[in-house]
């Protein structure tokens, strides 16, 4: 499935959950998602995960979560990304702001 898939829930939200593998811990690249996710009015988080990856949470319109997974996915992130995976699902709506686990 590709994020033009997704039609999502109730007004076009939806859930995106990215799973960032390459060197992406310990070089500014939570920061970086937050700010990239905060200016597209997403809410959720990024988290290290213990085995190098980094989890993208967001919640927010489909069209503002298809442009955070384009930037993840580019060639402008901070460390090297060398490759993503997606999950796009119904948002449990529990997410408040966005924030650096």
């Amino acid at each position: 499935m590709t994020s033009g898939d997704w039609i999502g829930g109730e007004f076009g939200v939806v859930r995106l959950t990215v799973w960032v593998k390459g060197r992406v811990q310990g070089v500014g690249f939570r920061w970086w998602v937050r700010s990239r996710a905060l200016e597209l009015g997403l809410r959720g988080w990024a988290l290290n995960l213990p085995d190098g990856r980094v989890e993208v949470v967001a919640e927010g319109p489909r069209e503002s979560c298809a442009a955070l997974l384009d930037l993840l996915s580019g060639g402008d992130t901070p460390g090297q990304v060398t490759g993503v995976i997606e999950r796009w699902s119904d948002p449990k709506g529990a997410v408040v702001g966005f924030v650096e686990r």
